[in-house]
């Protein structure tokens, strides 16, 4: 609902710091021998990591069903077919697009008349392989794109973000395109986390590495500034300064003609921030509502989005509802609200989206979606639903433009269904979306069908999961299959079209199979809060569930069972291997959390701590350990198959998470491989040709090891 610029609670592990061991050797005595891998960019380290890589290349890499894996990866990844998603700003439509030919990057614009054909004609504005070559960069500090923030109302200056080979930590650079160029002696942000939001032309918020004591305990800006065009970096007006043990300061600039407003956000931790509303004269008012509460603002309305209940104005709010009131009022004292959403027990709200005369909300019921369209009118709120979208698969809507229409891009997917961009509206009596684009079938699935089905968790939860398995599947427990899950940070995984998973598994005949376990926001808060911290152990064990779900259908079975997940889902599938190691052939752990007796003391760990819990405190320690993957491996104990994926240039994650729990399995003799991407940041890969090379990788491994 917002336009503010600021780090959302939904950034989930969004945001690092810059490239080395953080605190890596802070400590006099050191009794992990593997530490000394936490030293990113150490020669010796590398030297160890490349080792491992050429003996993962050796072993998977080496055969012609490799290469021909790969091949169609990328070719899939690279494709002209598919859907180029795009934003407008002005007059324009723009859209940051990568191919064969282009594997950085183009950022180009068309018009919505050219965008409708088959083939529009792109006009490029930055071509990001081009300012590669001309700046003479290597192929690992390579600028990679992390997007543009353009001044309205004309949006020809622009705030460019580029970062070096895919890492978190950026640049800043003012780009005029109109001249397709940057601008000589323009705004200059140096690599940082952070960023900087326009106020207006020659006026910007800065929030970023000032200098020594300017980053939060987290590695993020602790302070705000309003920075003039043509003076001194180091001297910009001090906007606000938030404490160490915060998570991230921010400020921006709310443009909408006729309610132009200034903000700063002080996030303290995922799900618990303060929004203020900042004055003419630089004076600060709280926008005085719950910190775990979902905060925003666009034209009249502050929307609410509760996390807990809320007694408030002699009436108690339920968690996971969605509140409106008018802004300038409540900032007058006034607590009035409208209630747009309340939860049931199967329902949660996936997103809202104000056009310029509705407001389109988003609801999963049971892990899938409906549109419903609320008008405001005569002091309510009406609510219909929106007509002429198909029945099935994840839908999502966003406005077009919501100042200036009702418009919608509307978008469609499943498993087996590619996704399509349609172009509908919200206003009452429009004519039923047009379909834009739809992207190719990208291996076939007609031999597949989707289902829905529900395991029992150990204390008695229902939990869904989505399968994709043959038609005409042989229920003899024989079937390789792979589990996805994530289960953190209220994210909820919802049907969607993959063509990778398609070619490199679905086509071969594997049955794939997705978890919406406790820690995801498939329930909404509820959902989410039911595995933090000392409860981390239920997310787990409904993942257990799962799994145990397939094999008692017979789906599949344990040496024919496969697992993955990234980052948290790294934390995750670390924990499926040292857990319950009998119920999997083969673990597929992407850029994890492992050591959580160290992982607030590495890069951005310190700013999860409201999910995982502090590890420095004895008490929580003890909770801690019982979800902490590298000190609850046995090297006595057998363990499946594993391959451990990272990155050098994560700066989220740390790399020396995968790096030492590859060295531990090694020493004990397990049946494990690694591979880390040189580059490639927090997603592994920083272009199409490294990501076909990382996901060959995996899906050539679990087929490998479970198709036997």
């Amino acid at each position: 609902m917002s336009k503010l610029i600021h780090v959302p609670a939904l950034a989930v592990l969004a945001i690092g710091i810059g490239l080395g061991a953080a605190h890596a050797n802070e400590e006099a005595k050191v009794s992990d021998p593997n530490q000394w891998l936490e030293a990113v960019e150490d020669p010796k380290a590398l030297d160890w990591v490349r080792q491992q890589n050429a003996k993962t290349e050796a072993e998977l890499a080496a055969t012609p069903e490799f290469r021909k894996l790969e091949t169609e990866l990328l070719a899939i990844y690279d494709s002209d077919a598919r859907i180029p998603g795009v934003y407008k700003q002005g007059e324009w439509y723009y859209n940051f697009w990568r191919d064969k030919q282009n594997p950085r990057g183009l950022w180009r614009r068309t018009t919505l008349e050219e965008y409708r054909k088959p083939q529009p004609k792109w006009e490029t504005v930055l071509d990001l392989d081009a300012l590669n070559k001309a700046e003479g960069l290597a192929d690992d500090k390579q600028w990679v794109w992390h997007g543009a923030n353009c001044l309205r109302p004309d949006y020809t200056r622009c705030l460019v973000a580029l970062s070096r080979g895919g890492a978190d930590a950026d640049v800043t650079r003012e780009f005029d395109v109109s001249t397709k160029s940057f601008v000589e002696g323009g705004f200059y942000r140096p690599e940082a986390k952070g960023g900087l939001a326009w106020i207006d032309r020659d006026t910007v918020y800065a929030y970023t590495d000032f200098g020594a004591g300017s980053l939060t305990e987290s590695g993020y800006p602790r302070i705000a500034k309003q920075w003039k065009r043509g003076t001194p970096f180091e001297s910009a007006e001090v906007v606000y300064e938030g404490k160490p043990s915060d998570m991230y300061i921010s400020a921006g600039h709310d443009d909408t003609p006729g309610y132009e407003r200034d903000f700063v956000v002080r996030t303290i931790a995922f799900y618990n921030d303060e929004l203020y509303l900042r004055a003419t004269d630089g004076s600060l008012r709280r926008v005085d509502v719950p910190n775990s509460a979902q905060k925003s603002v666009q034209r009249e309305w502050l929307g609410i989005e509760l996390r807990e209940p809320w007694t408030v104005g002699g009436r108690t709010y339920r968690a996971g509802s969605l509140l409106a009131a008018n802004f300038d009022a409540f900032m007058a004292g006034k607590r009035e609200f409208d209630v747009l959403f309340e939860p049931s027990d199967t329902t949660s709200l996936a997103g809202a989206s104000f056009t310029k005369n509705h407001l389109v909300l988003n609801v999963l019921d049971d892990v899938k979606n409906k549109l419903t369209v609320l008008t405001h009118g005569d002091g309510r709120w009406s609510s219909r639903p929106l007509e002429g979208l198909p029945a099935f698969g994840t839908i999502s809507a966003q406005a077009v433009d919501s100042d200036e229409s009702d418009a919608l891009w509307l978008t469609v997917t499943d498993y087996l269904t590619p996704s399509t961009l349609m172009l509908g509206s919200a206003a009452e009596g429009a004519a039923a979306p047009e379909t834009l684009k739809t992207q190719p079938a990208f291996f076939d699935a007609s031999k597949d069908v989707v289902e829905q089905h529900f395991a029992t968790s150990k204390d008695g939860t229902r939990v869904p999961y989505f399968l994709v398995r043959p038609k005409d599947i042989v229920l003899d427990g024989n079937n390789p299959t792979l589990l996805y899950g994530y289960g953190g940070f209220e994210i909820s995984l919802t049907p969607g079209y993959s063509g990778g998973i398609g070619k490199g598994w679905l086509e071969k005949g594997g049955v794939y199979a997705v978890a919406n376990i406790r820690g995801g926001g498939e329930y909404g808060p509820r959902w989410h809060q039911a595995a933090l911290k000392a409860n981390r152990h239920k997310a787990y064990e409904d993942f257990a569930a799962v799994a145990q779900d397939l094999i008692a259908r017979k789906i599949t079975s344990p040496p024919h069972l496969g697992i993955r997940g990234g980052s948290n889902g790294g934390l995750l599938t670390g924990n499926m291997l040292v857990q319950y190691p009998e119920l999997f052939g083969a673990v597929v752990i992407q850029v994890p959390l492992l050591d959580m007796q160290r992982y607030n003391k590495l890069l951005a760990g310190a700013s999860w701590m409201a999910e995982y819990g502090n590890p420095d405190v004895p008490e929580e320690w003890e909770y801690i350990r019982t979800f902490s993957p590298y000190h609850l491996f046995d090297p006595a104990r057998k363990y499946p198959p594993t391959i451990l994926l990272t990155s050098t240039r994560d700066d989220r994650v740390h790399p020396g998470h995968a790096r030492k729990m590859m060295a531990k399995m090694l020493e004990s003799g397990q049946d494990v491989r690694y591979y880390e991407n040189i580059e490639g940041g927090h997603g592994g890969a920083s272009d199409n040709k490294q990501a076909a090379h990382m996901d060959a990788l995996y899906l050539s491994f679990l087929w490998q090891q479970l198709a036997r």
